[in-house]
């Protein structure tokens, strides 16, 4: 079409990829009932007197789907590890034999399987609303260009089957989420 018109078409693309970036690590964040390190991925551990993500002191590992086990790198910072796990407040009650700390995840009640698609289906409504924010964006940017009705009426239409195939891409995402989620 035109130089224009292709950097907001570009600028749209670029927001609502952002937008799906952004979904993906939301959705990383909602626990499925398996246990993975990055359920501890924000415990800060007091390491000599500064606050340390845990992952920079210990190794962190999962070696089952209700079992993770971290193994801090110095023998002596097993107490400060269980301490920081036990401060960040998430349900997690650490076991410290000596060698390492074992974390056993409780199965997901139904109740809060349900809790967790809801949270899901909000996240991917974010998502949607700057999906539709690009392409509002896009619209009035192409309102304003120095180019022919034509030229604007179909980049609004390119505007439009992307934030369809956007759209499309943040349901099926959340799809395969809750499926996750409610797999027991």
């Amino acid at each position: 079409m035109n130089e224009e018109i292709d950097f907001i078409l570009d600028a749209a693309k670029e927001a609502m990829n952002n937008a799906i970036a952004h979904l993906e690590k939301e959705l990383r964040t909602i626990r499925a009932g398996k246990a993975s390190p990055a359920m501890l991925a924000n415990v800060q551990v007091d390491y000599y007197g500064a606050a340390t993500p845990l992952g920079q002191i210990a190794n962190v590992s999962t070696p089952d789907a209700r079992t993770i086990t971290i193994q801090p790198w110095e023998k002596n910072m097993l107490q400060e590890v269980e301490k920081a796990i036990m401060n960040a407040n998430l349900g997690f009650n650490p076991m410290n034999n000596g060698d390492v700390i074992i974390i056993n995840v409780p199965a997901l009640t139904e109740e809060r399987r349900k809790e967790l698609a809801k949270q899901c289906k909000a996240e991917a409504e974010h998502a949607k609303v700057g999906v539709r924010n690009a392409r509002k964006d896009a619209n009035n940017d192409i309102k304003k260009a120095d180019v022919s009705d034509d030229v604007k009426k179909i980049s609004e239409e390119s505007v439009q089957k992307l934030t369809d195939t956007f759209s499309k891409i943040i349901d099926e995402k959340v799809v395969v989420k809750e499926k996750e989620i409610m797999t027991v």
